[in-house]
């Protein structure tokens, strides 16, 4: 992990940034406050309705079973769960336990499961039996001492009794790893501490209108954000939690309906694809009074769309390094708030370097990477953070990101690495050379298309032939290249390093 400037310590500390809790202290607290708020997942395979308290009891009754089983401060304890109630008991579970929590986004294959094991060692695996394309896969389970299935095996973990309190743990001491898929081909392991967390759910709260109505989680709760949205802030507001675990625009359409419920944003997709469904109405779009966007790219069409249509909307910037860089409050001028990535957040800096790049670093900033040599390459010793991305800051301070350095696909607020996906391609027969670039998207924002050069004498792969290979490899489908172009030649630098600006720039002009 990286070194924390001992300066930048005592100033989180004394602007109260930093406080002496833990992650169980917050989650506690909150659930004391507001033990008759609702808690309900729509779900056509396992659905629940009931409280706070009730699912309380159950991560407290876990809990006591994981500490009885040895677990306890600083022991490891993966989820890998759809958006159902089991995913906040064990979350709030392993809080109260004040264990490191690594989510694990659902949809993950062989291979990513396999590396996040491997690196993060867990003693404790949740998860269930089939969801969707996951099902569970007891070999990569092996050396892992505790392993509960949801719908079988989950409920022998509960003990009869609950844990009182929480377990002491050091609040800065990690509390969660969050694997994300970047500019590796292997997703990296960014780990966050207890006080880094604690900061960045308070200061996301503060930032919540208060007429943003009863909001729907449909994003993965196995991204850690979605955790934080899904089971930190509703807790910290006393604010109903709703779970959706499939994106059905048709069936939220219903639950907007029926429940009242609203979208408060995230990646633009989760936004356009209800506003562009066939049974959209305005009575629909009247539930939407505040959509924040963030995670994705956002096109200034979306944002004027949206404005002109009477939503307030913002734009925000982050990563799962430093989850929130910038963004607009609500007092902000509508041009700021439409078309940039919104000034700094408090306690945060921001700086450009000489070639744009964006510096940050603020008291969300996570304490660095399970890889060392990443933690090395990413922070410096005044403890900024190299973003990779570039960007420019206008005479306000409002940022707007122009490129990415980092070879990013940012598919519906999914990172994938196109260095991963070209490696998979060149396990082809037929593939000499593959380059993946982002390629738009009208409902995800970018998608993967893979331009490659093939083997003399071969014939270029038809789509089904590269879905095939990515399937039998295991790997996530949302990974897989959504687009084909073949090329004799690239455009090259004289060094002979491929110009994929100019990759991108022949896609975009050719559609």
């Amino acid at each position: 992990m990286r070194k924390i400037p001992v300066e930048l310590t005592k100033r989180y500390e004394d602007e109260g940034w930093w406080r002496p809790e833990t992650l169980g202290d917050l989650i506690a607290d909150g659930l004391a406050a507001s033990p008759a708020t609702g808690f309900v997942v729509h779900s056509a395979v396992r659905p629940f309705e009931g409280t706070f308290a009730d699912v309380e009891l159950r991560a407290r009754r876990l809990a006591e079973g994981l500490r009885r089983r040895d677990v306890g401060p600083g022991d490891v304890v993966a989820l890998q769960l759809p958006n159902w109630m089991e995913a906040a008991a064990a979350f709030w579970a392993s809080a109260f336990l004040g264990a490191v929590v690594v989510p694990i986004v659902h949809f993950y294959g062989r291979k990513e499961l396999t590396h996040i094991m491997k690196t993060a060692r867990p003693k404790v695996f949740i998860t269930a039996e089939e969801f969707g394309r996951m099902k569970y896969q007891p070999d990569l389970c092996a050396d892992v001492p505790i392993v509960g299935l949801v719908g079988s095996t989950f409920d022998e973990l509960l003990a009869d009794e609950p844990l009182a309190g929480t377990i002491p743990a050091d609040p800065a001491s990690p509390a969660l790893i969050a694997f994300t898929s970047g500019t590796t081909s292997d997703p990296k392991g960014v780990i966050h501490s207890h006080q880094t967390l604690g900061f960045e759910t308070r200061q996301l709260h503060a930032n919540y209108p208060p007429d943003r109505g009863r909001q729907l989680t449909a994003t993965p709760v196995g991204h850690f954000i979605g955790m934080l949205g899904a089971f930190l802030i509703p807790v910290l507001e006393g604010a109903a939690i709703d779970l959706a675990d499939v994106w059905d625009p048709g069936n939220v359409l219903k639950l907007i309906e029926t429940h009242g419920l609203s979208i408060g944003g995230g990646p633009p997709y989760f936004v356009t694809s209800l506003m562009d469904h066939p049974d959209c109405t305005p009575e629909h779009m009247a539930h939407f009074k505040t959509v924040g966007f963030g995670g994705s790219t956002v096109p200034n069409a979306v944002t004027r769309r949206l404005a002109d249509m009477g939503i307030f909307v913002f734009r925000s910037y982050g990563s799962s390094e430093h989850p929130s860089i910038t963004g607009s409050c609500r007092d902000a001028p509508e041009d700021k708030r439409l078309y940039t990535d919104g000034n700094a957040r408090p306690g945060v800096e921001v700086r450009l370097g000489p070639d744009g790049e964006i510096y940050s670093r603020g008291p969300d900033l996570c304490l660095g990477y399970t890889d060392d040599a990443l933690t090395e390459q990413a922070f410096d010793d005044d403890g900024w953070y190299r973003t990779g991305d570039v960007g420019v800051l206008d005479d306000d301070g409002y940022l707007t990101i122009t490129d990415r350095k980092a070879d990013v696909i940012i598919r519906g607020g999914e990172n994938i690495s196109a260095l991963e996906v070209e490696e998979l391609l060149l396990t082809m027969p037929t593939v000499a050379e593959a380059v993946v670039v982002s390629a738009p998207d009208a409902r995800l924002g970018e998608r993967a298309a893979a331009v490659l050069r093939v083997k003399p004498g071969q014939s270029m792969p038809t789509m089904a032939e590269v879905h095939e290979h990515f399937a039998r490899i295991g790997v996530a489908k949302q990974k897989w290249p959504e687009e084909l172009h073949e090329v004799d030649d690239y455009p090259r630098t004289a060094s002979g390093k491929v110009q994929k600006f100019l990759v991108r720039q022949h896609i975009a002009l050719s559609k």
